[in-house]
C-alpha cells in the first residue's frame, strides 16, 4: 500500500477520490471538502460509491484505520493510497476543511 503526504492529497484532491472512513463524530469536526464519507464499517456495503478507474485516497484521523482501508481497496482491485498523519496532520497544516 502505497502513502501520500497532506501536501500530496491536497494538490491531487480535485482528481482523484478522497475516502474518509472516520465515524461520523469525528467527520464533525472537520473533513477534506471534496471527501466521500463512509464509516469504514459501512465500506463493503457501499462500495459502489466509489469509482473503480479513479485513485483513491484514504483519510482518517491519524493513519491506522485508513492503512487498513487501502490495503483492503487495493485487494479489491482499487489504486488506493493512505494519507500519512491523517486528518490530524492535515489540520496541524493549515489545509481546508469545511
Amino acid at each position: 500500500m502505497a502513502e501520500t503526504t497532506v501536501q500530496d492529497t491536497n494538490d491531487r484532491r480535485t482528481r482523484d477520490q478522497i475516502l474518509d472512513v472516520r465515524e461520523d463524530v469525528e467527520v464533525a469536526e472537520g473533513m477534506i471538502p471534496e471527501a466521500v464519507h463512509i464509516p469504514m464499517g459501512d465500506l463493503n456495503a457501499r462500495l459502489n460509491e466509489l469509482d473503480r478507474s479513479r485513485p483513491v485516497i484514504v483519510v482518517c484521523r491519524s493513519g491506522n484505520r485508513s492503512a487498513r482501508v487501502a490495503d483492503a481497496l487495493n485487494t479489491a482491485g482499487y489504486t488506493a493510497d493512505t494519507m500519512t498523519g491523517g486528518m490530524t496532520a492535515w489540520q496541524r497544516a493549515g489545509l481546508p476543511v469545511r
